[in-house]
């Protein structure tokens, strides 16, 4: 199974991948806001939509850059060193202002039909560019230009990823009231988070920032 990173790098991208499901974003925000709003079947259609929007991001990041690496080694390790430098800009960011979970529940929110609910959270990482850039960022960072299966090997990343996400995000669902209260009242949870994402982050890029290209 050439799409398979080797072991090592399956343990560094496991651990990143907790790191940044644990990390407030825009979709956490979307679907633990829908859920204390509308409820949980609202919260659980909303999740599942950012994650498809995710999943949708994999796929045009991994046939992109696939062509990319065909066309030029090069041209795909200079992508590698700009997604380099802006991990460490988002490191930097991660510290000085931190993550935040800005979740401002409207009790007297209509519940709208769930594929609504869906559309819209597909929506919200589809477009997002910080999600884009993310994506585009992240997932080269684990595969070389040389390799023949990065595009397979970015492909299944990206679907793990999201796999890996699911319980996660689904346990937030649930339990949505209790979890957005826990890291409201916790800052030095929340510091630590920014912490050990910034490191994790911030370590990606140095590594390709101080090696050369293979």
């Amino acid at each position: 199974m050439a799409f398979l990173p080797d072991p090592a790098t399956m343990v560094t991208f496991t651990l990143a991948c907790l790191v940044l499901v644990l990390t407030p974003g825009p979709d956490m925000t979307l679907f633990v806001g829908r859920s204390l709003s509308e409820g949980r079947a609202s919260g659980m259609a909303s999740m599942l939509g950012a994650l498809t929007g995710n999943v949708i991001h994999t796929l045009l990041i991994a046939f992109g850059l696939s062509a990319l690496i065909a066309a030029s080694a090069q041209a795909f390790f200079v992508v590698k060193i700009a997604g380099a430098v802006y991990l460490l800009w988002l490191a930097v960011q991660s510290i000085r202002h931190g993550s935040a979970l800005s979740v401002t529940p409207d009790k007297a929110a209509r519940r709208r039909p769930l594929s609504r609910v869906f559309a819209t959270g597909v929506l919200v990482n589809l477009l997002n560019p910080k999600i884009i850039l993310f994506f585009l960022t992240f997932l080269p960072q684990f595969v070389a230009a040389s390799d023949p299966d990065a595009a397979a090997k970015m492909l299944f990343l990206g679907l793990y990823m999201v796999l890996f996400s699911l319980p996660f995000c689904a346990g937030m669902v649930l339990m949505a009231e209790g979890f957005s209260k826990s890291l409201r009242r916790s800052p030095r949870i929340m510091r630590a988070i920014d912490w050990l994402f910034a490191g994790i982050i911030g370590g990606f890029a140095m590594k390709i920032l101080l090696t050369s290209r293979t």
